[in-house]
């Protein structure tokens, strides 16, 4: 808490004031956190000193709260890039970083708990700087850095605006913002290093060294064979404690073939309702969610299945999550690994499960993307309207993989470091007449009634941006995306993302 306080007063974040009658003070509160290193063992006791930023009023002390963070998948693209050009990936953090930036509003606050000024106990907190906690604090530590690192040469990428690249000769680095947390990919170390020091000067930094763990997870990596891999085995271990699953048999597949889950099963008498009610259904979700969002693509369609009962679970909805559970259990240790080819280029698959729904007869669409190897970026989601046939199915996920293609594309040139960008970005598909569909109208009869933002796709392959291409339905790696498959074809699925273990 000292140590809190002190960084407050070396940032010059508030000045004591005579509290104004007719201006209203925000309260402030202690947040205390053990902050757990990769192996989960507690490494930092930390205190943040927050204010009650739910008490401010819009218009009155702040206005615009909006603040970018770097997406996941642009992540998962850079680590994949410096793995198969052997990279150098660094890591920095900035100490408190929201104090970096002043205030434009005015905003007041109480003296925090146990930390009055005795001589001036009726005194309140002027904010010159934002705090952790204020609604602008986010946006105000952003549009400060974003300023500075353009001061040093970085470039923001118009895709991406949270990654940075800096060009000297030969030399370059990528620089990548998550809130607090940096990383720092170059070929460089002298770059590298001057890099360090400029962010140094301007803001109070720890230099982590090289890049083990971010946003809880794990980084690994074997540069003599040029691999990267990703993991989160503490978190999930974290996660089957909190739900009691730890001890529970090992599960081979998050979703076995012929489960069928509808609004059927949803509890109706009182009792069950009661007894569902005690049952942390949602939190489940959104444990497991945070795990397929990062590294495990393979658990995407049952959780995109499982997350549709969240308003009213049954019983048969919670054994499907503990299913998920189970098997996150048995794969815990797996990583998502990139590196092992020889090419750089960034490989499309799109596939739909035909009316996967009963209920509501809809389909189930999913794509992947691949870079050297393991998932870059993927999805699984039930389709918005109702398909008539299996190839209106399959054209409608081609479409929704094609937008997905268009931005990995323009992301990727302007890193300019994959040669393969300027060509046209392969999209895999298994379905001849959806591909026919995409390339050229065909079949009016059976096609005319299709949402005509669904025919995007066209537009986008005569433009140049993606090549859709036919492949044989066992090499489609989007598959596990959009059903239930045996347990021998799931992990040739699974193993075709980049999912596997690293001794």
């Amino acid at each position: 808490m000292r140590s809190e306080l002190k960084s407050m007063a070396d940032n010059q974040v508030w000045n004591l004031v005579e509290p104004l009658d007719e201006v209203r003070h925000i309260e402030c509160k202690w947040v205390f956190k053990k902050k757990i290193d990769a192996d989960g063992n507690v490494h930092i006791y930390k205190a943040r000193l927050v204010a009650k930023g739910f008490h401010q009023i819009q218009g009155v002390d702040y206005d615009e709260t909006f603040s970018p963070v770097a997406m996941l998948k642009s992540i998962r693209i850079l680590l994949a890039i410096a793995a198969y050009h052997d990279y150098e990936v660094w890591q920095m953090d900035v100490k408190t970083a929201f104090l970096n930036e002043n205030l434009s509003e005015d905003v007041y606050m109480t003296q925090p708990d146990g930390f009055v000024d005795p001589q001036n106990a009726g005194k309140v907190c002027k904010l010159l700087k934002s705090i952790y906690g204020l609604k602008q604090a986010s946006r105000s530590w952003n549009l400060r850095f974003d300023e500075v690192v353009k001061g040093f040469g970085f470039i923001k990428n118009v895709e991406e605006p949270c990654v940075y690249k800096k060009v000297s000769g030969s030399a370059l680095v990528f620089l990548v913002l998550y809130v607090d947390d940096i990383l720092l990919i170059g070929n460089d170390i002298l770059m590298l290093e001057a890099v360090k020091d400029s962010l140094k000067k301007s803001f109070s930094m720890k230099d982590l060294g090289e890049a083990a763990y971010i946003l809880g997870i794990k980084i690994y990596r074997d540069r003599s064979k040029r691999l990267i891999g990703l993991s989160q085995s503490t978190y999930i271990d974290k996660v089957l404690k909190r739900f009691n699953m730890h001890d529970y048999k090992k599960g081979f597949l998050p979703i076995s073939p012929g489960t069928i889950l509808s609004k059927t099963q949803c509890p109706l008498t009182t009792d069950e309702q009661k007894r569902m009610s005690e049952i942390p259904y949602t939190s489940a979700i959104g444990s497991i969610m945070y795990a397929m969002i990062c590294t495990r693509p393979d658990v995407s369609f049952g959780l995109s299945v499982t997350s549709r009962y969240q308003s009213c679970p049954g019983e048969g909805h919670w054994i499907a999550v503990k299913n998920i559970l189970k098997y996150l259990r048995r794969t815990k240790d797996a990583f998502l690994v990139f590196g092992g080819e020889e090419e750089l280029v960034v490989k499309g698959y799109t596939d739909a499960g035909f009316q996967t729904d009963k209920y509501d007869s809809r389909s189930q669409a999913g794509f992947a993307f691949c870079l050297n190897g393991g998932a870059v970026s993927w999805k699984s989601s039930k389709q918005d309207t109702v398909a008539d046939f299996a190839t209106e199915a399959e054209y409608i996920a081609a479409s929704e993989a094609a937008k997905e293609a268009v931005w990995i594309r323009k992301f990727v040139s302007e890193l300019g470091v994959v040669p393969s960008a300027s060509c046209p970005l392969d999209l895999y598909c298994d379905n001849m007449a959806a591909i026919a569909q995409a390339k050229e109208p065909r079949s009016h009869q059976k096609s005319k009634h299709i949402f005509r933002r669904y025919h995007l796709i066209r537009e986008i392959i005569d433009r140049g941006d993606v090549k859709i291409c036919k492949v044989h339905t066992d090499l489609i790696v989007a598959d596990p995306l959009t059903k239930p498959l045996p347990q021998s074809k799931f992990e040739a699925h699974t193993k075709a993302m980049g999912i596997g273990y690293l001794s």
